[in-house]
């Protein structure tokens, strides 16, 4: 009775574990991982079917389990530094619970690997892309001439920019996307803001920071890029408007400059067909120009 009693405790216990499994995506990776002796692992596709087998059944137990990205360059390095043996589960177990407190991690939710492993994805490039942002403004360093942080006024002269750009925007859903070109590649930076039932903007406060980032970076260091939105609501036709960047504000773009930016391939330059049901158009009215907290 107390065996099944201690057995019945751990079992229970089980279900109180959150756990993180370190995914190999691609199969260039996998490839990487199999030099070593102890990752048993000879297909991918096998490999991934496996992963998705434990989760469902750990999600069937009551267990709880995250999905990191498991980068085979990462966990040399962290082997390397660590002193650690690199072929053995060990060191990856070591590996993996360092990516779920310091990297990024996406729950499972019971969706397919096919859906999960691009979400995963995109949130790390997300938190890439926010991490180098945040980076590229804190080595703006200080103005020579008041001393103040020019990448904090920046972010904060962003931050009043994106409010009144939602403050403005028409009623539905809006999907905003800044870009910058920087070197040595471009910033992407992506923000959903819908309206719930009362009418209030929800944001996803990681999303919200990251572009108000990318913005301020655009305009702290003069680069080339733009803010464009889409919105959504029923009965309408989806409106796109936006903006080109400038040092201290948002210059509105024309019809014609919107019209030919989603109607031209990137690459080859040639015309594509409009959407249709879609109303390229000016944007709205910003409203006076929030001053600039720091202009010299």
């Amino acid at each position: 009775m107390t065996y099944t009693d201690h057995r019945t405790m751990r079992r229970v216990l089980r279900r109180e574990i959150a756990g993180t499994i370190g995914l190999l995506t691609d199969e260039h990776d996998f490839r990487a991982m199999r030099r070593y002796r102890s990752f048993t692992f000879d297909d991918h596709t096998t490999y991934l079917r496996q992963i998705e087998e434990l989760l469902r059944s750990r999600a069937a137990d009551g267990g709880h389990t995250a999905l990191a990205l498991f980068d085979p360059e990462e966990y040399a390095e962290f082997c390397a530094e660590s002193g650690l043996e690199p072929d053995t589960p060990a060191s990856r177990a070591r590996f993996t619970a360092e990516l779920a407190a310091i990297g990024t991690t996406l729950p499972y939710d019971g969706r397919p690997l096919t859906q999960l492993v691009p979400a995963l994805v995109d949130e790390a490039v997300r938190r890439a892309t926010w991490e180098y942002a945040s980076a590229l403004l804190a080595r703006l360093g200080p103005c020579t001439s008041c001393g103040e942080d020019l990448g904090r006024a920046a972010f904060a002269r962003a931050a009043e920019l994106l409010a009144r750009v939602l403050d403005t925007a028409p009623p539905g859903n809006r999907h905003l996307v800044c870009s910058v070109s920087t070197a040595p590649e471009d910033l992407v930076a992506v923000l959903h803001a819908d309206d719930d039932d009362t009418g209030a903007t929800r944001l996803d406060e990681a999303e919200a920071l990251e572009f108000a980032t990318v913005l301020a970076l655009g305009m702290a260091t003069r680069s080339p890029g733009g803010l464009v939105m889409r919105t959504t609501a029923p009965g309408t036709p989806d409106r796109i408007y936006g903006w080109r960047l400038r040092e201290h504000t948002l210059e509105p773009l024309t019809a014609g400059e919107v019209f030919d930016a989603y109607c031209t391939d990137i690459d080859s330059g040639d015309l594509i067909s409009p959407e249709s049901g879609v109303d390229y158009g000016t944007p709205p009215d910003l409203g006076e120009d929030p001053p600039a907290r720091h202009r010299h």
